[in-house]
């Protein structure tokens, strides 16, 4: 038992999966973030062009 902590202990590969993991969460979470201001930001530019255009609807 004391040497399978001890190997645990020293063992560095999960930390280091760990660090990968939340950088992976990090960079998913900028990307959903950036794709919903984006999106926002598309959806309002078409729908001033399209009040502006005779006959067209907005989104």
């Amino acid at each position: 038992m004391l040497q399978t902590l001890k190997r645990l202990w020293k063992d560095e590969e999960a930390p280091t999966a760990v660090e990968y993991a939340i950088m992976v969460a990090v960079i998913g979470l900028v990307i959903i973030i950036g794709a919903a201001a984006l999106g926002t930001n598309v959806n309002t530019t078409f729908g001033n062009a399209a009040s502006r255009v005779p006959g067209g609807a907005a989104p």
